[in-house]
């Protein structure tokens, strides 16, 4: 139990800390350059953040458990500043305080989403407090097809106007993931009766035909934008960034899947590898 405590600690954090760093970049590079507090506060913060990813991959499954508990709490705090900021700057663009800049309030609502979902993992960790797998398997797809449904919402609007078919494509996807999701949250408003085997066994199978389309057309977006090939304003990291959430997200399915049904899925990729 101590080693499982230790790979789930270090593949939250190997994950998620690099996500923070980037979201650290990205709003950077949407700020205004006047607006140099922001630009430094996000700069302190991708230097935070990188220099957490790099000693979670220094950590190895062999290590204490207790040092891990300090560690998981130190970066529980560094995730908690980073979200007070992205809640200040979404702010501070709702009260059209940065006219001009570039960070979409939804965008910027998103990667503070995200940071409070890796500190709650960081607290269920360490208390031990885990989710009923029921509970988890609901919880944490309403979390993440709301994740899915922005990004092709961010994706539409940062291609440029004239890739028709990419934008039309990624508009389809936003209505995807929008109805999976209304669907997902009958099915939690429905709890704990709609809880049953075969009901969590279809969510999940439905949501991965889904996530497997999108992740595939992600990858195609960023190939084409690391080429040069496509017009539009997305920074090539963030293609590879949304493209990495969509495969966390289907690592994810996966693993509920096997333990909800002990069938293994042929394209299950464990989390917690070294």
């Amino acid at each position: 139990m101590a080693n499982e405590f230790v790979a789930r600690s270090l593949d939250e954090v190997r994950f998620w800390s690099r996500i923070m760093k980037e979201h650290s970049l990205f709003l950077k590079l949407g700020f205004r350059c006047e607006d140099t507090q922001l630009i430094n506060e996000a700069n302190q913060f991708y230097s935070v953040f990188e220099s957490i990813e790099n000693r979670a991959n220094a950590f190895t499954v062999e290590t204490d458990p207790h040092t891990i508990v300090r560690f998981n709490e130190e970066v529980h705090n560094a995730a908690s500043h980073i979200w007070v900021f992205k809640r200040k700057v979404l702010g501070l663009i709702l009260r059209c305080q940065l006219p001009g800049a570039n960070n979409f309030p939804l965008l910027v609502d998103h990667v503070s989403r995200e940071a409070n979902y890796f500190r709650n993992r960081l607290t269920e960790l360490n208390t031990g407090r885990l989710e009923p797998l029921p509970d988890a398997i609901i919880d944490e797809n309403v979390f993440f097809l709301r994740i899915m449904a922005d990004h092709a919402k961010f994706i539409s609007h940062l291609l440029d106007p004239s890739e028709r078919k990419l934008v039309d494509q990624a508009n389809n996807f936003s209505h995807d993931f929008d109805q999976l999701l209304f669907q997902a949250r009958d099915l939690e408003s429905m709890r704990p009766q709609s809880q049953t085997t075969p009901l969590l066994d279809q969510f999940l199978d439905q949501n991965r035909v889904s996530v497997k389309a999108l992740r595939d057309f992600k990858k195609t977006a960023r190939d084409l934008i690391d080429a040069c090939r496509v017009k539009s304003i997305i920074h090539p990291l963030l293609a590879d960034h949304v493209f990495r959430e969509a495969e966390r997200f289907l690592h994810i399915i996966d693993m509920f899947e096997t333990s909800l049904t002990g069938r293994p899925v042929s394209t299950l990729h464990s989390m917690f590898e070294d």
